[in-house]
């Protein structure tokens, strides 16, 4: 059996926090949170955004970075460095998730290229028809050669390693996406029509303030950051022990809120200018992306220019967490059986395509195939995104309270940290953040079968 070389790492904090950033500032961010943030008021959304995130976010993120840094491994091993436990199961779910979702993830940043491609050759009208995106990803090969460049934009970035690879991409692209959507928000801000979406997504309506404000707000918090998909324990585990981790965790909370909330300047403005101020067009998910906003911006001028700028930063944002997706995915199976990175890559490259080529055809000739009524694509998602991560982050903090113990969480923040913030941890843990994630599972479940509506 090949046994693997000595733990790669991150050069130091930079490099880690900009990987990172980049893993949880993802598709999420930009076709879920502005849509999420108009419906439940606007300002008092964002409000309850960062409280949870200083609190909940924060503690979970630092639980599985410190995990992942004492003991230098990946979640499985993570979990099992502690000897023979009844959470050990907490360590199998965190690595499986990524292995679940970078193959469909995969499938979207596929659909990404091809709209930055069409912008590029001046297309922007072709992909205002109403039935453009749905005839494309019902297509038999199409959508999967495209799925099969981005997967391998993936893999080459992966398989250069974690400091020549992944650190120097993410020192690359999250620059320039921050500059991106910057640029793509003055812009939409300044639009006629545009400053009353600022108001609707800035200004506090409290009339629209309900439990599901801070439901949807946990929700998206908890999809946002990177939890529970194995990242955070493998990206740890790259971290050198005099890398503040403190300080390392605020500032990844505060790139992956900046630009959620860059993104709802970027859409929400350009869509109530668009639409004359009709908040019924303000969707989420693929159709805000590849149906609406070509249309928003073939009706603003410099379609082709804006569109390319746009997609840019998308397939940055995508390709960013693709790659920690598929990291972890590396690492785990690199740490389990002692194969060197080229190997494990290879492995992984070919579990992406068992996956992720059925998540593409569930669209077109394999849209017969119904789980539980949902399409392929659908129901991977269900599985890691609904059910898996909240059970995974439940986990988590059974195994910190019950196993490993607050003493040694602490001792491993303190070699690098001053951890002023260890009583609001403690809490988080032990308290907070396990009843988060009951809500998160429940109303996920719920809102995915159409019980209640998020």
């Amino acid at each position: 059996m090949e046994k693997t070389n000595a733990r790669s790492s991150f050069s130091g904090r930079i490099g880690y926090v900009l990987a990172v950033a980049g893993s949880a500032v993802g598709l999420g961010n930009l076709w879920r949170f502005p849509y999420l943030a108009a419906k439940y008021g606007g300002g008092i959304f964002l409000l309850v955004y960062v409280i949870l995130a200083v609190t909940f976010g924060f503690a979970l993120i630092l639980s599985e970075t410190a995990l992942g840094r004492m003991t230098r491994k990946s979640p499985i091993g993570a979990f099992e460095a502690f000897g023979k436990n009844r959470f050990r199961l907490g360590g199998w779910i965190n690595a499986i998730v990524p292995m679940i979702i970078v193959p469909y993830y995969s499938v979207v940043g596929g659909w990404v290229v091809k709209y930055l491609i069409e912008y590029l050759k001046q297309n922007s009208t072709a992909l205002t028809a109403d039935d453009y995106f749905a005839k494309f990803i019902s297509s038999p090969a199409e959508p999967v050669l495209w799925f099969l460049l981005f997967v391998f934009a993936t893999f080459i970035v992966v398989l250069t390693g974690v400091e020549k690879g992944i650190e120097k991409a993410s020192k690359f692209m999250m620059p320039i996406l921050i500059v991106l959507a910057v640029i793509i928000a003055a812009y939409s801000v300044t639009r006629p029509g545009a400053l009353e979406g600022v108001y609707y997504y800035l200004i506090p309506d409290f009339s629209k303030f309900s439990y599901m404000t801070v439901v949807a707000a946990m929700g998206q918090l908890f999809y946002s950051l990177s939890i529970a998909m194995g990242i955070l324990f493998t990206y740890g585990s790259y971290m050198k022990k005099d890398v503040n981790m403190e300080v390392a965790t605020g500032q990844i909370e505060l790139f992956d809120t900046g630009i959620a909330v860059l993104a709802g300047l970027m859409i929400i403005p350009a869509v109530f200018a668009f639409s004359g101020g009709d908040q019924s067009k303000l969707q989420a998910g693929p159709s805000l992306m590849f149906i609406t906003i070509p249309k928003v911006f073939e009706s603003m001028g410099m379609a082709n220019l804006i569109g390319v700028v746009f997609f840019l930063l998308v397939l940055f944002a995508a390709l960013t967490s693709s790659i920690s997706l598929m990291e972890t995915c590396v690492s785990t199976i690199q740490d389990q059986t002692g194969w060197n990175r080229k190997k494990s890559g290879i492995f992984i490259g070919l579990e992406i395509l068992i996956v992720g080529i059925p998540c593409s055809l569930g669209f077109g000739v394999w849209d017969f195939i119904q789980p539980l009524g949902m399409s392929i694509f659908d129901f991977c998602d269900f599985i890691s995104n609904k059910i898996m991560m909240p059970v995974a982050g439940f986990f988590t903090c059974l195994f910190i309270v019950k196993v490993v113990g607050f003493s040694k969480i602490t001792e491993e923040i303190r070699l690098s940290s001053k951890f002023k913030r260890e009583n609001a941890y403690k809490f988080c843990i032990q308290y907070l953040a396990p009843v988060c994630l009951v809500i998160i599972l429940i109303s996920s479940v719920l809102d995915t079968f159409g019980l209640i509506k998020m």
